[in-house]
């Protein structure tokens, strides 16, 4: 019991970090001003790990490669840490390839949250101001669901097809996550 404990703070923590992250650098794909409180308290959680990295790794264009290997060296960490509180025994070749789907895991999540958001704001704080960022953030996971899938009785389930569709694939990747773990803790 006290291992899935430690499991799941390490997974909240490492999680929470990383996400901010990969939001960071999606908030600047999508050209999000970063003065509002979202943008306020992504900078606050990864500042520490991204603006080091950033010295090493200089952001170019619209794509700033030092969020995103944040990202996954903190995943990495997280997996490493598993290995070596399971006894560091079994393969260490999965750690790569589990940090790897630690990294879609957080996007799924983090594209989930995004969009609940988005729906239950749209439905009771239309005019917040986090609202807008989250529109300009989820606008490119339901606009092609939009084209396809018509209101129905003026209610756009855009949102719900898309978090439907990115739960399936968590599934997946939970499964696949779990044969690379079995490789790690030496288990066949």
């Amino acid at each position: 019991m006290l291992f899935e404990i430690v499991l799941f703070l390490l997974d909240v923590v490492v999680g929470l970090i990383s996400g901010a992250c990969l939001l960071r650098m999606y908030m600047q794909v999508q050209r999000v001003p970063f003065g509002n409180p979202v943008g306020q308290l992504v900078f606050a959680l990864s500042d520490w790990i991204v603006m080091p990295l950033r010295k090493v790794v200089p952001a170019k264009g619209r794509w700033d490669k030092s969020s995103l290997i944040a990202a996954l060296l903190l995943q990495l960490v997280q997996v490493l840490l598993i290995w070596l509180l399971l006894g560091a025994k079994g393969s260490v070749v999965a750690l790569p390839w589990l940090a790897l789907c630690g990294l879609i895991k957080v996007i799924l999540s983090g594209m989930m949250g995004i969009l609940l958001i988005y729906a239950i704001l749209s439905w009771v704080q239309p005019y917040s101001p986090i609202y807008g960022v989250l529109q300009r953030l989820a606008d490119p996971l339901v606009a092609p669901i939009r084209k396809v899938v018509p209101l129905i009785g003026n209610v756009d389930f855009s949102a719900l097809i898309a978090l439907i569709g990115l739960q399936v694939l968590l599934m997946v990747l939970n499964y696949v996550q779990a044969g690379g773990l079995s490789m790690i803790a030496g288990v066949r």
